[in-house]
Protein backbone atom coordinates (compact mmCIF):
# COMPACT_ATOMS: atom_id res chain seq x y z
CA UNK A 1 0.00 0.00 0.00
CA UNK A 2 2.72 2.03 0.55
CA UNK A 3 3.91 1.80 -2.60
CA UNK A 4 0.58 2.71 -4.44
CA UNK A 5 0.79 6.05 -2.09
CA UNK A 6 4.19 6.93 -3.27
CA UNK A 7 3.19 6.19 -7.11
CA UNK A 8 -0.03 8.43 -6.64
CA UNK A 9 1.43 11.24 -5.40
CA UNK A 10 4.34 10.78 -8.01
CA UNK A 11 1.08 11.13 -11.03
CA UNK A 12 0.13 13.81 -9.55
CA UNK A 13 2.98 16.00 -9.49
CA UNK A 14 2.90 14.98 -13.60
CA UNK A 15 -0.32 16.02 -14.05
CA UNK A 16 -0.53 18.73 -11.98
CA UNK A 17 -3.70 17.68 -10.00
CA UNK A 18 -3.75 18.62 -6.62
CA UNK A 19 -4.89 15.94 -3.70
CA UNK A 20 -5.71 17.22 -0.48
CA UNK A 21 -6.48 13.62 1.38
CA UNK A 22 -7.94 10.75 0.91
CA UNK A 23 -11.47 9.32 2.32
CA UNK A 24 -12.82 6.01 2.68
CA UNK A 25 -14.72 6.02 -0.88
CA UNK A 26 -13.55 8.77 -2.65
CA UNK A 27 -10.01 10.69 -3.02
CA UNK A 28 -10.52 14.47 -1.99
CA UNK A 29 -9.20 17.10 -3.86
CA UNK A 30 -8.36 21.11 -3.72
CA UNK A 31 -9.84 22.76 -6.38
CA UNK A 32 -7.65 25.11 -8.36
CA UNK A 33 -9.36 28.81 -8.03
CA UNK A 34 -8.71 32.09 -9.45
CA UNK A 35 -9.71 35.00 -6.93
CA UNK A 36 -10.50 38.09 -9.08
CA UNK A 37 -11.09 42.08 -7.20
CA UNK A 38 -13.75 44.40 -8.26
CA UNK A 39 -14.48 47.67 -6.85
CA UNK A 40 -17.84 46.28 -4.83
CA UNK A 41 -16.84 42.18 -4.15
CA UNK A 42 -14.14 39.64 -4.19
CA UNK A 43 -15.10 36.75 -6.90
CA UNK A 44 -13.75 33.25 -6.57
CA UNK A 45 -13.75 31.21 -9.64
CA UNK A 46 -13.25 27.24 -8.44
CA UNK A 47 -13.10 24.58 -11.02
CA UNK A 48 -15.38 21.67 -9.68
CA UNK A 49 -15.78 19.07 -12.76
CA UNK A 50 -19.02 16.71 -12.05
CA UNK A 51 -20.29 19.05 -9.54
CA UNK A 52 -24.13 20.59 -9.83
CA UNK A 53 -25.51 22.59 -6.81
CA UNK A 54 -27.02 20.01 -5.22
CA UNK A 55 -23.78 18.82 -4.71
CA UNK A 56 -22.10 21.41 -3.02
CA UNK A 57 -21.85 22.44 0.46
CA UNK A 58 -20.50 26.14 1.59
CA UNK A 59 -20.36 27.29 5.51
CA UNK A 60 -19.47 30.01 6.44
CA UNK A 61 -18.19 29.63 10.42
CA UNK A 62 -16.05 32.09 12.06
CA UNK A 63 -13.94 33.56 9.53
CA UNK A 64 -13.52 30.63 7.28
CA UNK A 65 -15.53 29.89 4.43
CA UNK A 66 -15.38 25.93 3.46
CA UNK A 67 -16.43 25.00 -0.04
CA UNK A 68 -16.87 20.98 -0.26
CA UNK A 69 -18.57 19.28 -3.41
CA UNK A 70 -19.42 15.45 -3.69
CA UNK A 71 -18.72 13.77 -7.23
CA UNK A 72 -20.80 10.29 -7.63
CA UNK A 73 -18.31 7.87 -9.81
CA UNK A 74 -19.62 6.15 -12.38
CA UNK A 75 -19.58 5.51 -16.11
CA UNK A 76 -22.24 5.02 -18.76
CA UNK A 77 -24.80 2.13 -18.49
CA UNK A 78 -23.33 -1.02 -20.62
CA UNK A 79 -20.12 0.28 -20.94
CA UNK A 80 -16.75 -0.97 -18.30
CA UNK A 81 -13.89 1.42 -18.29
CA UNK A 82 -11.29 0.50 -19.77
CA UNK A 83 -8.58 3.11 -19.62
CA UNK A 84 -8.82 6.31 -17.52
CA UNK A 85 -6.48 9.34 -17.22
CA UNK A 86 -8.18 11.23 -14.43
CA UNK A 87 -8.94 10.28 -11.31
CA UNK A 88 -12.48 11.33 -9.82
CA UNK A 89 -12.97 12.19 -5.86
CA UNK A 90 -14.78 14.95 -3.93
CA UNK A 91 -13.49 18.69 -3.48
CA UNK A 92 -12.68 20.61 -0.25
CA UNK A 93 -11.08 24.17 0.46
CA UNK A 94 -11.39 26.39 3.15
CA UNK A 95 -10.77 30.54 2.77
CA UNK A 96 -9.87 32.69 5.45
CA UNK A 97 -11.75 35.83 5.21
CA UNK A 98 -10.64 39.23 6.16
CA UNK A 99 -12.83 42.00 7.46
CA UNK A 100 -12.98 43.87 4.43
CA UNK A 101 -15.45 41.02 3.29
CA UNK A 102 -19.16 41.24 4.12
CA UNK A 103 -20.70 38.25 5.82
CA UNK A 104 -23.70 39.02 4.29
CA UNK A 105 -25.16 38.80 0.62
CA UNK A 106 -22.75 36.22 -0.22
CA UNK A 107 -23.58 34.68 -3.26
CA UNK A 108 -22.43 31.19 -4.97
CA UNK A 109 -24.05 29.55 -8.76
CA UNK A 110 -22.46 26.57 -10.32
CA UNK A 111 -22.42 26.04 -14.18
CA UNK A 112 -20.22 22.90 -16.11
CA UNK A 113 -18.72 22.55 -12.70
CA UNK A 114 -17.22 25.65 -12.07
CA UNK A 115 -18.60 27.20 -8.80
CA UNK A 116 -18.22 31.28 -8.77
CA UNK A 117 -18.66 32.71 -5.58
CA UNK A 118 -19.25 36.52 -4.93
CA UNK A 119 -18.01 38.04 -1.60
CA UNK A 120 -19.42 41.76 -0.96
CA UNK A 121 -17.05 43.80 0.38
CA UNK A 122 -17.87 45.62 3.63
CA UNK A 123 -18.84 49.26 3.37
CA UNK A 124 -16.27 51.92 4.47
CA UNK A 125 -16.66 52.93 8.21
CA UNK A 126 -18.97 56.12 7.55
CA UNK A 127 -18.40 58.95 9.49
CA UNK A 128 -21.43 60.42 11.30
CA UNK A 129 -22.54 63.12 13.36
CA UNK A 130 -24.14 61.96 16.53
CA UNK A 131 -26.66 64.57 17.77
CA UNK A 132 -26.76 65.78 21.16
CA UNK A 133 -29.60 66.72 23.34
CA UNK A 134 -29.69 68.29 26.45
CA UNK A 135 -31.34 67.29 29.31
Amino acid sequence: MADDTKTLQQADVQTGEVMERRSAANKVFKPRADIFETADAIVVVADMPGVDESSVDITLEKNILTIEGRVEPGHPEGYRLSHREYEVGNYSRAFALSDEVSREGIEATVKGGVLRLTLPKAGPARARKIPVQGE
